[in-house]
């Protein structure tokens, strides 16, 4: 189908495009941004004025509740979602039940996304065996299967010989390990260390569960690099959450470590005084942290020392919500919050300019791009034009209403989670329409 997208705000950061133009799509690709080509006849138009046109989002943390829920039909309403929050390609996690530790398991889920024609889901395969932490997993074959990089999602892996041996494998095969660097014996609490978690009762995360991890990673890494010579493995960290973490990646990227990085939308936005009254919405892993953590945070993604921005999208059932604060389960939805919540601290970064504007949608699309391309496993077709506006590329985009304006509560998400620490929040800009290989995957 041939798809006209007329006189929208075109802005591709990785380009620096940002010009309001027609978009012709054909055969699942960009045919043309600006002139129409000869010949070209639309079979249908899209109204794109006073809209912007962006790459579609990439988000690199996304639960899907599969396998596991098959039974609640839970990854229709999670791809759903995504679609409708302008996201064409995720990454799933491999906590999943069963875990994704096996290549038929891998195979099934990619099978069964497909089948949706919705978001394009990119898995990461289990770092070790049912993601106890004691026997590497096949990764040759989940690489086969079609996992992009390998995690132990959030199970600890207290034992520091099985993570080398686990970075020497990934380094001899080109494969990109992601870890979320939290200490298993720092990091049993319910909520950040400090002067509010005392006051509530609650067990504190001291920021030294985070600092002490990456001290681990980085310094395995230096012996991988010290033994192979330049590049060594690559270590994409997931969620860092303090002020101290940002200072340990800033200098491992000063001194050539491979490292990359993302931060939660959350962590990115909220501080602890919003657990509130015990707000089990605010239950999240890793926890919110105190104002100077989240300043850091938002300086290090504004200046590309944390490359990419996520939703960290967990569905949590109601009744799992509806406990108190200690026992309720963490998470929290995400996908359809992610492009709104990153605009609304783009603008408020770049005050005058479009800098943080620019900056923040490269974050959530261009650069996990690059994070996702940086790994041996990601799938060439699929990151053809992956988070950039690109002539011959997938047609993978969104087209975004700045102007509209709609309010956080369960009835406006098509997520089955209902559960955000930004319920009730009033939100700047909305998706109206989501485009996946050249396809109308939603229009609103």
């Amino acid at each position: 189908m041939n798809i006209l997208i007329e006189q929208g705000r075109v802005i591709d950061p990785a380009s620096g495009r940002d010009e309001v133009a027609d978009v012709m799509v054909a055969d699942g690709r960009i045919a043309s941004i600006g002139a129409v080509p000869a010949g070209f006849v639309p079979d249908r138009r899209i109204d794109a004025r006073g809209c912007w046109v962006l790459p579609g989002l990439v988000d690199l943390a996304a639960r899907l509740g599969e396998p596991g829920n098959e039974h609640a039909r839970m990854l229709e309403s999670e791809m759903a979602a995504a679609v409708a929050g302008g996201v064409t390609s995720l990454v799933c996690p491999p906590d999943t039940d069963p875990v994704l530790d096996e290549p038929g398991l891998v195979e099934m889920l990619r099978t069964r996304a497909e089948r949706l024609h919705q978001a394009r889901v990119l898995p990461l395969g289990a770092l070790t065996r049912g993601l106890q932490g004691q026997t590497l997993s096949e990764m040759l074959q989940l690489t086969e299967a079609g996992c992009v990089a390998f995690a132990q999602a959030d199970a600890p892996l207290p034992n520091p010989q099985i993570l080398l041996r686990a970075l020497q494998y990934a380094s001899t095969f080109g494969y990109a390990v992601w870890l979320r660097p939290q200490d298993p014996w720092l990091g049993q609490g319910v909520a950040a260390s400090g002067p509010l978690a005392m006051r509530m009762g609650l067990a504190g995360i001291p920021a030294t569960a985070e600092t002490i991890a990456l001290h681990v990673i980085f310094e395995l890494m230096r012996s991988l690099r010290d033994r192979n010579g330049a590049g060594g493995v690559r270590v994409h960290l997931r969620r860092l959450s303090s002020a101290a973490g940002v200072a340990l990646l800033r200098q491992a990227k000063a001194e050539g470590l491979a490292v990359t990085a993302d931060v939660s939308i959350n962590s990115l936005l909220l501080t602890d005084a919003d657990i509130g009254y015990y707000d089990s919405r605010a239950r999240l892993v890793p926890p919110l942290r105190q104002a100077r953590d989240r300043d850091a945070l938002q300086a290090a993604l504004a200046d590309g020392t944390i490359d990419a921005l996520v939703s960290d999208h967990t569905p949590v059932e109601a009744d799992a919500k509806a406990r108190p604060f200690a026992e309720a389960e963490p998470g929290a939805t995400g996908l359809e919050l992610l492009l709104p919540l990153a605009v609304q601290w783009g603008q408020q970064a770049g005050q005058a300019s479009d800098a943080g504007l620019l900056r923040a949608i490269a974050a959530i699309t261009h650069a996990p791009a690059q994070v996702l391309q940086s790994g041996q496993g990601a799938p060439a077709s699929e990151s053809d034009g992956c988070g950039r506006l690109l002539e011959g590329g997938n047609a993978d985009l969104c087209v975004f209403d700045p102007a509209a304006r709609w309010r956080v509560t369960p009835e406006a998400l098509k997520s089955q989670s209902k559960h955000t620490p930004f319920f009730q929040h009033e939100l700047p800009g909305q998706v109206r329409a989501t485009l996946v290989a050249g396809r109308v995957a939603y229009e609103g």
